[in-house]
């Protein structure tokens, strides 16, 4: 039995005997199906030709893949007391990545922002003894592998380590979340958004979508209710999809300033 892995976006599914007849979450609208149609790989395929590939964004461990490999995914590693809280996920977990992890006192617990970064979720769980990966339950279906490690939640807000709390904006997937750190490592509040807010390329504004790669835009309701999640926690930093990716000053004016334009811009 095989957990084998899709190739377009790298969700790791549950054990079977052959690989899956499809990939719910590329047939769903807001991801697609590569033009040369469905592929998977184990991991072991992907050890033979891919290794992590880290960045020190100051107190903070990106963790990523070379070559490119599915959506680019990006994960964060996140002092957190004696160990450290993993934020997104990648594909690929390898001993390299444990042995850095485990120098900052190991996971205490992972959390995932929506499906599309779920990758191989169970893997780097395991890795490190079956530490909690907190997701919210209006994801439950997108889920390809159940995993005993799983907590799901429900409600708007979950505190997961101290000083770390999770919150559920919707918008571009019913469950997505961005991960609120109080304090944050070098005494900042910080946002972790993965691509709920999408940190854009003047790095002084996000945006919105249902799907990125299709250009499906958000509603006035969705984006109104971001901006309603967000509104009680202070921030000065966002961090997303990658270490370019991050607005290090004025991230709260950031996000007001773009949701004030996002609005302006699909007003009738």
């Amino acid at each position: 039995m095989t957990r084998f892995m899709c190739v377009q976006c790298g969700t790791q599914f549950a054990e079977t005997s052959a690989p899956p007849s499809s990939c719910l979450i590329c047939e769903d609208e807001r991801q697609y199906v590569r033009w040369s149609g469905q592929e998977w790989m184990t991991v072991e395929d992907l050890k033979a030709t891919h290794r992590n590939v880290f960045t020190d964004e100051g107190s903070l461990t990106g963790i990523g893949v070379v070559p490119d490999f599915a959506i680019g995914q990006r994960a964060l590693a996140i002092p957190a007391g004696d160990g450290a809280i993993l934020w997104d996920c990648v594909s690929l977990v390898t001993q390299e990545a444990v042995e850095r992890i485990r120098r900052m006192g190991g996971l205490k617990a992972m959390a995932i922002s929506h499906p599309h970064f779920y990758a191989a979720q169970a893997e780097w769980s395991e890795a490190f003894g079956g530490v909690p990966v907190y997701l919210h339950g209006d994801d439950r279906p997108w889920v390809m592998n159940p995993h005993e490690a799983i907590r799901f939640w429900a409600g708007e807000t979950l505190e997961v380590a101290p000083g770390f709390t999770l919150i559920r904006t919707g918008g571009h997937f019913e469950g997505s979340t961005v991960l609120h750190h109080a304090a944050g490592a070098d005494g900042r509040d910080d946002l972790f958004v993965g691509d709920t807010l999408s940190v854009l390329q003047d790095r002084r504004h996000v945006s919105f979508m249902r799907s990125y790669p299709n250009l499906i835009p958000l509603n006035r309701a969705a984006v109104e209710r971001i901006d309603a999640a967000l509104a009680p926690f202070p921030f000065e930093r966002i961090f997303g999809t990658s270490a370019q990716r991050s607005i290090l000053q004025g991230g709260k004016a950031a996000v007001a300033r773009s949701v004030e334009r996002y609005l302006a811009a699909i007003r009738d």
